[in-house]
């Protein structure tokens, strides 16, 4: 086993300082899942967020496009292909009438460094093409490669699809021959597929987060482990490095410090993969840090801005030489890691409004969402939110301070094959309620699944009304639930 546990003074920052930045996220709200944090290869924490376990094979989203990329260079130093290849030589059989001169002119290295020739493409979730890879040349080029950093996720997919056009494997799988099986990587980890057959390359790797940190570790240490050097270390050096720049704002954020082979420079000389919803692995060479963080964020773009800043400020700017151990602090440090759970909304007082609305039903005016009523039950503080939409009668429970863990009740959502109708399958989710006001109920839905995504109700009760606001941050799922209506007491 390469990684060992440790304690954060042996490799030089205290217990207390691990645990303060563990406590100013929780604060501020992140709906965090787990956090590892490793000096060389030291596991100083490890932290998972019930009911995420070691075990759970996490969506990593955009950390994905990293993966294809470090495939890609395989293939670069086996010699299979070149960074000087045009990308549309790969698929001739697929090209259209807007196969351009500027999509002809892409260079394999303009895809990896997001210059592609695609200022907006076509979106794949709503062109519903059988395969994939028509959607990509669904629209001309319009961008000279090589000249501006655009990010272009479909441009990382295909890039994915080349890779296993070339090896005739799903891309994971020569991940593996190549090194991932050596380093301990999962057995069982694995990828969405989207419609088509190619792993989902850009959005859909599924592996644990000790898997992500061995994976990291392995770039930061340039391609080598226990002492085996696995492809070239210049590749994996240009890999780390801005090689453009990244920042067409002028501003100053994680973000804008540069931008490699699908992976994102990072302050003072660190680089990170980096995941929708906060999927993070956040590489800082100087002091030999990897710190991994899987989450769901989405919607709430404060908390990237969050994770780096106090990651520097409470971590990194105060890492040293190894210190004397401190066994109470480190106490302190590790019963916090160990009791962590789920964001909930929370709750602190009864609420006798309750008894007015409990089991009352409210027909709803016509809207977005097709709900034609609504209900809402108590039983002490654990709740059902009864409604009917145009798939029938259904039920959400929630808890009232906490999460209550179960289905959410919409049937059909992408299982294995991205973006497809999949009869019977239902997301697992976590819920819980608030009382914003007296008379206005909050519903934070979070999906814990192959797919994440939050979704917040809100109802907001006046005389016989009820006024309601459904909103989501989920790709492509949960439609059906965004939009505003009022109702009215039926009549019994």
């Amino acid at each position: 086993m390469y990684f060992k546990k440790a304690t954060p003074e042996s490799v030089g920052i205290s217990s207390d300082k691990v645990r303060e930045l563990m406590e100013i996220y929780d604060k501020n709200g992140l709906c965090t899942h787990s956090i590892l944090m490793a000096k060389g290869d030291k596991i100083f924490l490890e932290s998972y967020y019930q009911p995420f376990s070691r075990d759970f094979k996490h969506r990593m989203y955009s950390v994905t496009k990293s993966f294809v990329a470090i495939a890609i260079l395989f293939l670069v130093d086996e010699g299979k292909i070149s960074l000087d290849d045009k990308f549309a030589s790969f698929f001739e059989d697929d090209l259209t009438e807007h196969a351009n001169d500027l999509l002809r002119e892409t260079t394999i290295k303009d895809m990896l460094t997001m210059e592609t020739s695609v200022h907006s493409g076509t979106s794949w979730f709503k062109a519903k093409h059988h395969n994939r890879v028509d959607s990509y040349f669904a629209k001309p080029s319009d961008k000279i490669p090589g000249t501006l950093f655009e990010y272009d996720s479909a441009g990382s997919y295909m890039l994915g699809v080349i890779v296993e056009r070339v090896t005739g494997k799903p891309f994971i799988e020569y991940l593996r021959e190549k090194f991932l099986d050596d380093i301990g990587f999962s057995k069982d980890a694995y990828c969405l597929k989207a419609p088509g057959g190619y792993s989902w390359g850009d959005s859909a790797l599924m592996c644990t987060s000790e898997d992500l940190l061995k994976v990291a570790r392995f770039v930061m240490n340039k391609g080598e482990w226990n002492g085996k050097q696995y492809i070239d270390k210049k590749l994996m050096e240009d890999a780390t490095s801005p090689l453009v720049c990244n920042d067409n704002k002028a501003i100053t954020a994680y973000n804008t410090c540069g931008y490699g082979y699908q992976i994102w420079m990072a302050p003072d000389g660190g680089f990170s993969f980096n995941g929708m919803g906060c999927q993070f692995a956040i590489c800082h060479p100087k002091t030999d840090l990897v710190f991994v963080i899987t989450s769901d964020n989405q919607g709430n773009d404060f908390s990237k801005n969050l994770i780096f800043y106090e990651l520097y400020k409470t971590i990194i700017d105060n890492m040293g030489e190894p210190m004397e151990e401190n066994e109470e602090s480190y106490k302190k440090l590790c019963d916090y890691a160990s009791s962590r759970k789920l964001f909930s909304l929370k709750e602190e007082n009864d609420n006798p409004f309750i008894k007015e609305i409990n089991n009352v039903k409210y027909k709803l005016e016509e809207n977005p969402m097709n709900i034609d009523w609504i209900s809402l039950s108590f039983d002490g503080k654990k709740g059902t939110f009864k409604y009917k939409n145009l798939q029938g009668e259904k039920e959400l429970i929630f808890g009232i301070g906490y999460n209550e863990f179960g289905v959410f009740p919409q049937e059909g959502y992408s299982d294995m094959v991205g973006n497809e109708y999949c009869p019977g399958n239902y997301y697992k989710c976590a819920c819980s309620a608030d009382w914003a006001e007296e008379k206005k109920l909050r519903i934070k839905v979070q999906i814990i699944d192959k797919y994440f995504g939050q979704a917040c109700f809100v109802f907001s009760f006046k005389d016989d009304r009820v006024y309601v606001s459904m909103e989501k941050t989920a790709e492509y799922f949960m439609m059906e639930y965004v939009g505003k209506t009022r109702g009215k007491i039926m009549e019994m």
